[in-house]
């Protein structure tokens, strides 16, 4: 086949009542949209929460680890905190470990409508 320039540009070019570029664009920038709000903005939402939460942890709160753990905060640093289990008994933890404090429900759960 010998094709021509000008036969391939034809063949690219849109024809008599094609919709435009930027028509095409608006199903993409709407799926962007529904993205943004629906993933983005809430996951943003619950980051947030968790920093506030780790970054109000004091000695003497009673938390639940992410591991199930129940304890006592008896020393906080920037990226740990000891914790009391039991009698005599202090562990060392990450400080993104703690999902919650004891009888309430975690800080960021999974699903949150």
């Amino acid at each position: 086949m010998n094709w021509h320039i000008p036969t391939l540009l034809a063949m690219g070019a849109p024809g008599p009542g094609a919709p435009g570029a930027w028509v095409q664009l608006v199903p993409f920038v709407l799926v962007l949209a529904i993205f943004y709000f629906l993933i983005l903005q809430p996951m943003r939402r619950r980051q947030h929460k968790v920093r506030e939460f780790l970054a109000a942890l004091k000695v003497g709160d009673r938390i639940v680890t992410s591991g199930g753990l129940f304890g006592t905060i008896t020393r906080l640093s920037d990226q740990s905190v000891q914790i009391q289990v039991a009698d005599k008994v202090r562990i060392e933890i990450a400080r993104n470990a703690i999902v919650g404090y004891q009888g309430q429900e975690p800080v960021a759960t999974e699903k949150q409508s």
